[in-house]
């Protein structure tokens, strides 16, 4: 006999009394003690010694952990990876500086500033802070948004010429792109200070790779003029991304050709040289440095060939050595840009602790949400004064941290240092790069995102309604671009939590055989309804926007109808009043008790109850996560309704029928009188709240 014959043979037994909530209360011997408001805000504000260090030592992490730093075990890890990841922020970081419109070196400022300030605040050990595609994108919006490329157009000799003064123009753009960087970064310090590092909880996983994967898709397209050699005009608004493609495509005559060669060389050299490395990334310690090269060799045949003067390939430009100083921001364009700064702010956030909790769990540490939001404000706004662009975190920057060896933020450090010898010494050398390049790197960098269409598939044969989310959240960032198409897609989502408990299951309850363990009579063979026992549960909680539904799914569900039973009270009510009005008229010479007597025999006992109705209604609250005032008022005029009936239910529900399991309630109304029909309330968390 298998151990399964086994559990169906043994009878189920309880072993205590049936309990209410009042029963449950006493034999625990329920506290009334509360915490008045006073003494917690008084706890709040005390402060003492121990608590004073602990709070300093959490605002800067670098405190607690540098003093225990292991040498000997990290020292050599966190080299190597630094100097690994120093050399992706190059490529990267002035790749990212076209997505942003600004002059690369400004991605190289943004690669070193920023990583200097999180070593000292942050709390993560893996992720690589730095520039990021989508946060570059989504500057670049604001500062073409604010400074077009009209705004710039300087009359020529002839009368119909004009000419781009590039110099003003980039001028304006990264006082833009360092403003908004600047507020985004006290968005993220503001929330950071008010403990609100779980509104992240509102960018579901999909949500994100659908988001990111959108703004590839804008990143890419804001790159074409780079490879294709022209000049299409800026859009901006809803469907601007729309626009700019069918610019492009009414350009593309004027494609220049040598520009176009130099995009479609890099692409494959890229992407044969990234597959090679990743077979020999087995073999070799180091990744090969793949971009680093490329833009070597790019910037050594541009300037043997003079792309730029023989063939008319752009270029990258003057690259000035040294760190500029810190610069105020434009307070005048704060109110043109507070939207934007807190789209990049949410979203630099959400990217960053979504990843930083990833390598956290791998590794067995915590990373505290709060300190990252106040430790990434820090970076943007300090950062901001220093003319970056708004920062994240890099996901392939991270990987190649983490695969080289670093185990601390030290890493991060290293890598800061090595763009420092690059700003001083030698990022003049690549004045002559072409900006193709730099595209082509962006696009083959893409490529991870793009590969998140695949959630789709997956996405459909897991979670219906997340795939949804994923797909408008696609459309939604495509067409309203990813300012306002994360706010689009966060009410997106929040709208199909609305309907899911607005299109609740609502279910009868069986017993599973010789158990206490009930379960929907409609999805088990095995189930089996207790007779005259109705027990009634609902998927979802019960609040204002499904109330309605639930008590019609309850009546429906019970073939308890209000309305039929209260017409057919009625008319028996109506029927004796007849009766003893026609018998009190043939006894107007008797007695007043002896005619009362007679009312009495010619009317009857009242019917018996019907028994086709349930003997008792027992409501399973166990998935009912809160109360508001409108479910509770439903629950009160479910027992009016119900005791309106009169012979049939009873009139109070208060702790004496609440009871803490369904077990409890069926063996509550088993014991009772046969004819006695009852209505019993079900309910965990909620008891004060209906009784």
């Amino acid at each position: 006999m298998n151990v399964k014959d086994l559990r169906k043979r043994v009878p189920y037994q309880i072993q205590r009394d049936v309990l209410d909530e009042l029963s449950v209360d006493q034999v625990a011997e329920k506290s009334d003690f509360k915490i008045s408001t006073k003494e917690k805000l008084r706890d709040a504000v005390r402060c003492t010694g121990p608590r004073f260090k602990s709070c300093f030592l959490s605002f800067v992490p670098l405190l607690a952990w540098l003093p225990r730093y292991p040498f000997r075990e990290n020292a050599i890890g966190d080299l190597i990876s630094g100097i690994s990841v120093g050399i992706m922020h190059l490529p990267q970081g002035m790749a990212y500086a076209l997505l942003a419109a600004v002059p690369p070196v400004f991605g190289l400022y943004s690669s070193f500033y920023p990583i200097l300030i999180y070593f000292i605040f942050g709390t993560s050990k893996h992720i690589s802070v730095g520039t990021y595609a989508v946060m570059s994108v989504m500057i670049g919006s604001v500062t073409e948004r604010l400074a077009p490329d009209s705004d710039f157009m300087i009359p020529g000799n002839d009368t119909n010429s004009t000419t781009l003064d590039i110099v003003g123009r980039d001028a304006e753009r990264v006082k833009i792109a360092a403003t908004v960087t600047f507020l985004s970064g006290i968005f993220q310090l503001l929330l950071g200070v008010v403990r609100f590092g779980f509104v992240v909880t509102y960018l579901s996983e999909p949500l994100v790779r659908a988001y990111t994967t959108a703004a590839a898709i804008h990143v890419i397209v804001s790159q074409l003029k780079y490879s294709f050699g022209i000049n299409p005009q800026r859009y901006s608004g809803p469907l601007s991304l729309i626009y700019t493609v069918i610019e492009i495509c009414a350009l593309l005559g004027k494609t220049n050709i040598g520009t176009l060669v130099v995009s479609i060389v890099t692409i494959l050299g890229l992407v044969a040289a990234k597959e090679l490395s990743a077979l020999a990334a087995r073999k070799i310690p180091v990744p090969i440095p793949v971009e680093l090269i490329t833009i070597i060799v790019a910037t050594v045949v541009s300037w043997q060939m003079d792309l730029k003067t023989e063939y008319g390939v752009e270029v990258v430009g003057e690259i000035p050595s040294g760190l500029q100083a810190p610069v105020a921001p434009a307070v005048s364009l704060l109110g043109s840009m507070v939207g934007d700064a807190f789209a990049l702010a949410v979203v630099g956030y959400g990217i960053a602790i979504s990843l930083g909790r990833i390598f956290a769990l791998k590794y067995a540490y915590k990373v505290d949400s709060n300190q990252e939001l106040i430790a990434l404000g820090l970076s943007n706004s300090v950062g901001g004064l220093f003319n970056c662009f708004a920062i994240s975190c890099s996901m392939s920057r991270s990987m190649v941290q983490v695969s080289t060896g670093g185990k601390s933020q030290v890493a991060g450090a290293i890598s800061a240092v090595v763009i420092l010898v690059i700003l001083l010494k030698i990022g003049e050398l690549f004045e002559e790069l072409p900006k193709a390049v730099l595209a082509a790197i962006i696009y083959v960098n893409l490529q991870g995102m793009m590969k998140q269409f695949g959630d789709i598939c997956s996405l459909w044969r897991t979670n219906k309604v997340d795939m949804v989310v994923w797909v408008m959240t696609m459309i939604l960032t495509v067409l309203f671009n990813p300012d306002l198409g994360l706010a689009a897609s966060i009410a997106f989502s929040i709208l199909t939590v609305v309907f899911r408990t607005q299109l609740p299951k609502y279910s009868i309850l069986g017993q599973v055989p010789g158990t206490d363990i009930y379960r929907p009579v409609e999805d088990y063979h095995q189930v089996k309804e207790i007779p005259g026992i109705m027990i009634f549960r609902s998927s979802a909680t019960l609040y204002f926007a499904n109330a309605e539904m639930y008590i019609d799914a309850l009546y429906e569900k019970t073939g308890v109808d209000v309305a039929k039973l209260l017409s057919h009270k009625k008319k028996l009510e109506a029927k004796r009043l007849r009766k003893e009005k026609k018998a009190a008229k043939k006894a107007k010479k008797e007695a007043k008790k002896r005619a009362k007597e007679a009312a009495v025999k010619a009317v009857g006992p009242d019917p018996d109850p019907d028994t086709t109705l349930p003997r008792a209604i027992i409501l399973d609250l166990s998935p009912v996560n809160f109360l508001d005032t409108v479910g509770v008022k439903t629950l009160c005029n479910v027992r009016d309704n119900l005791y309106s009936l009169g012979d049939f239910f009873n009139e109070k529900v208060t702790k004496s029928i609440l009871f803490s399991s369904v077990h409890d309630a069926v063996l509550y109304s088993q014991q009772g009188n046969s004819k006695e029909v009852q209505y019993i309330l079900i309910s965990h968390t909620h008891i004060s709240e209906v009784s």
